[in-house]
């Protein structure tokens, strides 16, 4: 986590203060469900100790003015004016305004964010910003949103005003993570539970592919609607189908036929990860991590030939996971055609298996990958240092 008194000093130089409040939200990792967010499904995030620290201050005004130490950029803008010509600021901006959608008397506020997310590797770093301003506005401004709440307000804060259509794991799980436990959260419902996943000796670990095809954000949309294209099929047979979620694969096949073969093999890949981490669920439950991690390896294999969203950089790391017997198990994570590859490794095995995927790796597509391990961490918090003062 980048230092508190790092973001602190950045605000009293900025704003000429040091009088401010200081929030964090981290990223997350997800274990298993992918792609069944927005499909009403299960997913399987922890928070990471990877975060965004913001220092925040009210300036009883509607102007707000926050500068990025990551991009060195300030910006301005008003809550009640248009949205932000910078892409880091919509997030800013679209939390305010969802914010005021729901009638609360935000206001305007002076802010330095800074973070440790590493960009690009699919540990979600905005949704992060999303729920540290939202965590920090919630608190500042006295209002009444619960945790859920401001995940919600992340989620259509993407929808709205970046135009991703992504479903509200990352932000829930950057508000909710536990240190040691994984959240099985109900995409549908949003109720939720905690799992232990405090493993002794046992390590997890991100390689960066350190690719990013340009097929990410296009055919993100595109697996939504193909997976919309199916429910549409079953509903038009059966009431009150209204997501993947509503349907068994017994209930798929019966209508097979009168789908796209490529819209059935996303569905059946949705219904078959539900499955996946229920089962995944209930092996954490028995301290099981081997039966977990032949799940995790068993998800990859649908995201590469079901969903279709894995890439050969990808699947060549989890090729090489498995031919080493002390990696438990290996999936890529997020949205996919690049990113990283998540793998629960033995510590006994951590250093010749990374050794192995960074020679291999290299001598393959001549790129160093970047090798990022996670520890399961809390979820957003305020900083209450002992000499905090408050606005």
């Amino acid at each position: 986590m980048i230092e508190e008194r790092l973001v602190k000093e950045c605000f009293e130089k900025q704003f000429g203060t040091d009088r401010c409040a200081i929030f964090t939200a981290p990223g997350r990792i997800n274990l298993i469900g992918e792609h069944t967010d927005y499909n009403n499904g299960f997913v399987l995030p922890a928070s990471i100790d990877k975060c965004i620290t913001v220092a925040i201050r009210t300036n009883q005004t509607t102007t707000v003015k926050v500068y990025s130490m990551d991009y060195d950029e300030s910006v301005i803008f008003d809550i009640n004016g248009e949205k932000p010509a910078q892409q880091w600021a919509c997030y800013i901006y679209g939390v305010v305004q969802e914010m005021k959608k729901r009638r609360a008397p935000v206001g305007g506020f002076n802010a330095v964010f800074g973070g440790d997310i590493p960009l690009g590797a699919g540990m979600s770093s905005s949704a992060a910003l999303e729920s540290v301003f939202g965590l920090a506005l919630n608190d500042k401004f006295e209002l009444w949103f619960s945790r859920r709440d401001l995940a919600q307000i992340g989620q259509m804060t993407e929808h709205n005003y970046v135009g991703v259509r992504c479903g509200i794991m990352d932000q829930f799980a950057s508000l909710c993570g536990q240190a040691g436990k994984v959240i099985k959260l109900d995409c549908q419902s949003l109720e939720y539970e905690y799992f232990p996943f405090n493993p002794e000796g046992i390590k997890l670990v991100l390689i960066d592919t350190m690719v990013k095809h340009s097929l990410a954000s296009s055919e993100y949309n595109v697996r939504r609607s193909q997976c919309e294209a199916g429910v549409a099929v079953v509903a038009s047979h059966k009431k009150k189908i209204e997501s993947l979620r509503d349907i068994t694969m017994p209930l798929l096949n019966k209508y097979k036929d009168e789908m796209d073969p490529v819209v059935y093999k996303r569905c059946a890949f949705v219904i078959n990860e539900n499955q996946r981490l229920i089962e995944g669920c209930a092996a954490l439950d028995k301290g099981n991590y081997k039966l977990f991690g032949k799940k995790m390896y068993a998800t990859h294999e649908g995201l590469s030939k079901e969903y279709e969203v894995s890439c050969k950089e990808l699947d060549f790391i989890v090729k090489i996971a498995k031919t080493h017997k002390d990696v438990l198990g290996a999936r890529m994570m997020g949205g996919g055609f690049g990113g990283c590859v998540l793998s629960m490794v033995e510590d006994k095995a951590y250093d010749s298996y990374i050794d192995d995927v960074k020679q291999q790796y290299k001598k393959e597509f001549n790129i160093d990958p970047r090798v990022i391990d996670v520890v399961i961490s809390d979820g957003a918090k305020k900083w209450l240092a002992k000499k905090e003062i408050a606005d």
